[in-house]
């Protein structure tokens, strides 16, 4: 039996004493009426007046955001069914069993393999529904052809996806029989499937990453925001377009799924639809074991200003609720909790008979009639594609908001006692020979034993009803999906002298790069051909940056333009927020400005229109606070620059502790289609973004960057450009101090990148004045020369045997991941900035760090 409920978590049902039934039936007959004869909106007027009645009295009341345990769309407000409700049916029977087929032979043949079958059981014809009459594909590139929805699939469902697209035939038996296999299967003539969607392992089956559980919904809403500021800009009309997510409950629990819901609705992104697989269970047990996932993501999203569909019951249950005039099936739902429910799942309709309907009276008179088969086939909404049609139909038509459908499931759907709402299902991935016959039988699916126990594919005929349904509605919404098309027209870069001249030819003016960096952004969105492409990205610190020229020159972009004069109106740099605004200012959030970042960083693939995004930052707040997002964009093989400002653990001088990056250049290393440089040089920079936008946006390489700036000045020196390969590949000469000819002792050779640089020559110039020859190299990306397998470290240092002595504003580990590429004869030391920040000025954190030039040149004399 249900234990008493925290009342706490029923707000709708809570119900005190009836004073005066009298004066309150007269009050309801007379809403009543009001409905009846002047309509919803009328009733909808008197309520909103009684509210702010209640309010102006102070008697702290407000209407629940929480509604009864029911569908949000009444039976009789559903629309027509537009299918073949029984072929879709089988449909979704048959996606089941491969899908299951696929893992339990995986893990038969190597129990290691792992996998996942109790989640798509449980979304499936969340997935189907989507797939038969919603999600379109890229129809084209041309004017008046869509161009796709965007669809974030819910990852532990992955196998499903495969299931569906084996029926179409773009995947084949061997590569379901590959599941989890990517090494060996190529092997073998087939195509590996990996575990969840990942874009960088099948480049032209997958579009989004979700595997990292949060970071698939928050990716949606910026994916979804990022279409209409194409559209506000005139980049490219995407009316019409929808981005679909379909999450996990348990997964609503990860900070980045519930962070942007704010910004989706202020920005009143009706283009946007999550489908929130309700089954009650995370990985380990119920969502909510002692209260309702479903009511709390109500309240939630309500609050946060999303228009909420529930999604609860199937049509079994609509004669039910007809005939409970007294309801009892509200009340005893507002006091049941998930985890009861998830036993209810478990349990057969005997157990459910008994322990759901025999309550009370009321329920078990609602029962009677009913076999056990009966009750154990009434349906949660979730597995009913009438019931889902009808919400995703809503949630299309919705104007002015974004929209949540809820909708309740049992995980492990139809897989009867070897998983079906079991604590364990989550892991359940071998089922004996009675489970699959019993799977098989559930689904009424055309296997015979045999073909059951052996886990046998199944796919009808090419010319059964089936398939040439499944194809017909397909071919209606486009074409296939998932798909990854990086069909898009290339951009010409602008010459480099254009933009970037005043930093090559720098004449020693003192400057900081992160200062050069905003110049030759200026210049770049002055470009007729790249700077409409260009998106400026920053998370609340553009006037840090001293990017606020750029808020009169491309402006802010702001969906409803600037409805108020900004405090500083009359300044040369005032706020300016416009609809066709350029610059993505995403408030207080590294992790927002990183998925916008991503969406614009992929556009290519996504839209078939290449855009070129820059966001700027604190170096500390990227790869350490938001690194599980880079990571992602990376499996998406984005374009575009990540500027690390304000880098090193010594540059900054007083901000302490969480403000000082010492890692992110090891951190950016581990990822392979990441280009890192930390150039101390504004020439040198220039040359690295003239490189990277030519090999992004022009060559189309899938590639991004990552490049750290400083905001400390110092004399910047013209660049010979003749040394462009040589930056690019991570070093070169850049100075020689000291004379051959009176030189007493051997040579000695300093590497440094980035505002350490600076020390190293100061270092150079003791160590000459010492009677050195000093060879000061400027390293302009680490991790570039550690990739290097062709002896370019070696070349670089030329054929001296003197020491080398190595330092830059990270963390040691940065400098020492090249000395695999140190020649034998060479002595190699490494300085770097290990342990925590701290606040003081440049010159005391190099003391203390021991980056400075004093401990350069007493690690070259230790040496010599």
């Amino acid at each position: 039996m249900n234990a008493p409920i925290d009342p706490r978590l029923t707000e709708w049902f809570v119900r005190g004493a009836d004073i005066d039934p009298t004066e309150t039936a007269e009050w309801k007959d007379a809403f009543e009426a009001v409905i009846a004869t002047s309509g919803p909106e009328r009733a909808k007027f008197l309520l909103q007046e009684l509210a702010r009645i209640a309010q102006a009295k102070r008697l702290h009341w407000q209407p629940a955001l929480c509604t009864p345990y029911v569908n949000t769309i009444d039976v009789n407000d559903q629309p027509s069914f537009p299918g073949d409700l029984a072929i879709e049916e089988r449909l979704a029977s048959i996606m089941r069993w491969n899908a299951l087929a696929m893992v339990v032979r995986a893990n038969q043949a190597y129990g290691e393999l792992g996998g996942h079958i109790a989640s798509y059981a449980s979304g499936a014809d969340l997935f189907e529904t989507g797939f038969n009459h919603f999600f379109h594909a890229r129809a084209g590139l041309g004017r008046g052809q869509h161009r796709g929805d965007l669809v974030f699939f819910q990852p532990h469902s992955a196998p499903g996806v495969y299931a569906r697209a084996f029926l179409e035939g773009r995947l084949s038996e061997a590569d379901l029989m590959h599941f989890r296999q990517e090494i060996t299967a190529p092997a073998k003539g087939a195509r590996g499937l990996c575990s969840y969607p990942h874009p960088m392992l099948m480049p032209d089956f997958w579009q989004f990453p979700t595997g990292s559980m949060g970071i698939g919904p928050i990716t949606s809403i910026y994916q979804a925001r990022f279409m209409r500021y194409l559209s506000h800009r005139g980049l490219l009309d995407c009316s019409g377009r929808k981005v679909w997510g379909i999450f996990g409950d348990g997964e609503m629990d990860e900070p980045e799924s519930m962070s942007a819901l704010t910004l989706a609705a202020r920005e009143g992104l009706d283009n946007l639809v999550w489908v929130v697989n309700c089954n009650l269970q995370r990985l380990d047990g119920p969502v909510r074991g002692n209260g309702r996932i479903i009511d709390e993501l109500e309240r939630l999203f309500k609050g946060a200003g999303w228009n909420v569909i529930k999604l609860v019951w199937g049509s079994d249950w609509d004669g039910l609720f007809a005939r409970d005039t007294e309801s009892a099936l509200i009340e005893a739902f507002a006091n049941t909790v998930d985890g009861q429910m998830q036993t209810f799942a478990a349990k057969d309709g005997h157990y459910n008979r008994e322990h759901f309907f025999g309550q009370n009276p009321k329920l078990a008179k609602l029962a009677q009639g009913m076999t056990d088969e009966q009750i154990d086939r009434l349906k949660r909404g979730g597995h009913d594609i009438v019931k889902i049609y009808a919400a995703y139909a809503a949630a299309v038509a919705y104007e002015g908001q974004p929209t949540v459908i809820l909708a309740q499931t049992k995980k492990g759907y139809g897989m009867g006692a070897a998983g079906q709402g079991k604590m364990t299902t989550h892991s359940q991935k071998k089922l004996e020979r009675d489970d699959l016959i019993a799977f098989r039988n559930h689904f009424n699916l055309p296997l015979s034993d045999e073909d059951a126990a052996s886990l046998t594919f199944y796919k009808p005929a090419s010319d059964s009803a089936e398939m040439q349904y499944l194809h017909k509605q397909r071919a209606a919404l486009g074409g296939y999906l998932p798909k990854r098309d990086t069909t898009c027209e290339p951009v010409p870069a602008p010459d480099m002298t254009g933009w970037g001249n005043f930093a090559i030819v720098a004449d020693n003016k003192e400057m900081s790069t992160t200062m050069a960096f905003v110049r030759m952004l200026g210049n770049l969105l002055k470009d007729k051909s790249l700077g409409p492409r260009i998106v400026p990205i920053v998370a609340d610190e553009a006037r840090t940056f001293g990017m606020a020229n750029l808020f009169k020159q491309v402006g802010i972009y702001s969906s409803v333009g600037q409805r108020y004069l900004p405090e500083d109106i009359g300044s040369i740099l005032s706020y300016h927020e416009a609809k066709e605004g350029q610059i993505l200012e995403e408030g207080i959030s590294e992790a927002g400005a990183i998925a916008s970042w991503t969406a614009a960083a992929t556009s290519y693939s996504v839209h078939g229109l290449a855009t070129l995004p820059f966001y700027i930052y604190y170096s500390m707040f990227g790869f350490q606070r938001v690194g599980d997002q880079i990571w992602a964009a990376a499996d998406q093989n984005p374009r575009g620059f990540l500027i690390g400002a304000t880098s090193g653990r010594t540059t900054l001088g007083g901000e302490g502790l969480q403000h000082q990056d010492g890692t992110s250049h090891l951190i950016a290393a581990t990822i392979p289609n990441c280009k890192a440089y930390d150039p101390a040089f504004a020439g040198e920079l220039a040359i690295i973004i003239d490189q990277g936008m030519c090999e992004m946006i022009q060559q189309q390489r899938d590639v991004f960057y990552y490049i750290t700036t400083m905001n400390e000045n110092y004399a910047q020196p013209t660049i010979d450009t003749s040394k462009r390969q040589s930056i690019l590949k991570g070093g070169y000469r850049f100075k020689q101090i000291g004379s051959d000819k009176s030189t007493k002792h051997k040579v000695i050779n300093l590497m440094a990148s980035g505002a350490i640089l600076t020390e190293a020559i100061k270092a150079a110039d003791e160590l000459a004045m010492q009677g050195y020859l000093v060879n000061v190299h400027s390293v302009t990306s680490w991790s570039e020369l550690c990739r290097d397998q062709t002896g370019w470290v070696a070349q670089m240092l030329g054929d001296n045997d003197g020491p080398v002595i190595a330092a830059s504003d990270y963390v040691r580990a940065v400098p020492e991941s090249i000395r695999q590429h140190m020649p034998a004869n060479r002595t190699y030391v490494t300085l770097g900035t290990d342990g925590f920040g701290r606040s003081d000025t440049r010159a005391a954190l190099r003391e203390f760090f021991g980056v400075n030039a004093k401990h350069i040149v007493n690690a070259a004399l230790s040496c010599s």
